[in-house]
């Protein structure tokens, strides 16, 4: 499948000329309701699978899709096509690339970001475990397995710190997504 991108700035016009355009944020309920693009809907990659069907065939017009940097949006994007969608656009940078023009946003509950949470944890870890090994020297191998863990995540582009971490209560959102209310405005379109 071929990856088709588009950058903020594109996204901005298109917004303002094609009411066909819709934004679909595939971050997690939590992400979405510290803060999201006006007028996005939200559809967590998580929840994709369990759906695909019906999006496939009540999609009307380009869906673009939105994560916080590219890469669920991009992992979104290849379930849609496989299913026979093809008229979607990852755009680039995500929500970083739309924040950093000054575009508009609608804020919530403030959270880390689940990139900068995973940051933390993996990085805490690794400290932590590289100090123990000063007194007990086979901790070092939590630091190895870590790095391992990372090096996982880059090559298959998933995260299972990430996912793990998404259900702590500080990740949960005060109401959760109406995955309903998200397939129906996709559908809405056609």
């Amino acid at each position: 499948m071929r990856e088709h991108t588009i950058d903020a700035h594109t996204v901005r016009g298109l917004l303002e000329t094609d009411p066909h355009t819709l934004l679909v944020d595939v971050r997690t309920p939590a992400e979405y309701e510290s803060s999201h693009i006006p007028g996005a809907v939200n559809l967590p990659l998580g929840r994709v699978d369990a759906h695909l069907e019906r999006i496939v065939a009540d999609a009307g017009g380009r869906l673009v899709l939105v994560c916080q940097s590219g890469g669920r949006a991009t992992q979104c994007q290849g379930k849609l096509a496989s299913a026979g969608l093809v008229d979607t656009v990852v755009m680039n940078g995500g929500m970083n690339a739309w924040e950093s023009q000054g575009a508009p946003v609608q804020r919530g509950r403030e959270r880390w970001a689940l990139e900068r949470q995973v940051r933390l944890v993996a990085g805490g870890i690794v400290l932590a475990s590289v100090l123990a090994s000063l007194v007990w020297p086979s901790a070092v191998a939590v630091a190895g397995f870590v790095g391992a863990g990372l090096a996982f995540a880059a090559v298959t582009d998933t995260c299972a710190m990430g996912m793990a971490l998404t259900r702590l209560p500080y990740n949960q959102p005060s109401n959760d997504v109406d995955i309903e209310e998200s397939l129906a405005r996709i559908g809405a379109r056609r």
